[in-house]
């Protein structure tokens, strides 16, 4: 025996004011895939050893650079600069005195802050960041850190650095 199958429909008034009923979708979770990072590792040991030791030599003689400058500029028994208390001095031109003083000064300044550069390298050695580009990064090539040990760019960045400015 053949079953009807009867379908009841709405009336048209009905299916004005009948609102759809929220059915709750069930979905199964997804499979959370593993987010895989980036990392990248940065130098071993040996290398960092290798840095630690070219910056401690430019370190070395960057104070030795400032010793010298400094026994240039003041007489160290008086702590007064050399040059006003000089009787070479008075017998050359008052200009010529002071723009060596301040040529003087200038070297002073630029060593100073090299030293600078080198001692934060020894610190981001310390931190384990040493060699990664402080703008996108990435880790600076060694050829780039052994001609300048303190980067902080990596040839690319330095490059985006100069055209902007």
């Amino acid at each position: 025996m053949a079953k009807k199958i009867v379908k009841k429909t709405k009336s048209a008034s009905a299916k004005k004011t009948a609102r759809p009923k929220a059915t709750a979708v069930k979905s199964k979770p997804a499979a959370a895939k593993p987010v895989k990072k980036k990392v990248v590792k940065g130098f071993g040991a040996n290398d960092l050893k290798y840095f630690k030791g070219i910056i401690t030599e430019k370190r070395k003689e960057i104070l030795e650079e400032l010793a010298i400058l400094k026994e240039s500029m003041m007489d160290v028994t008086t702590g007064e600069y050399a040059s006003e208390n000089s009787t070479y001095s008075t017998h050359m031109e008052q200009g010529t005195d002071a723009m060596e003083r301040e040529k003087t000064f200038l070297f002073a300044s630029r060593e100073g802050k090299f030293l600078n550069y080198l001692d934060d390298a020894l610190k981001r050695i310390d931190k384990g960041t040493y060699g990664f580009c402080i703008n996108c990064g990435k880790l600076i090539p060694k050829a780039r850190l052994e001609a300048v040990p303190h980067a902080q760019l990596c040839i690319e960045c330095k490059n985006l650095k100069k055209g902007s400015m």
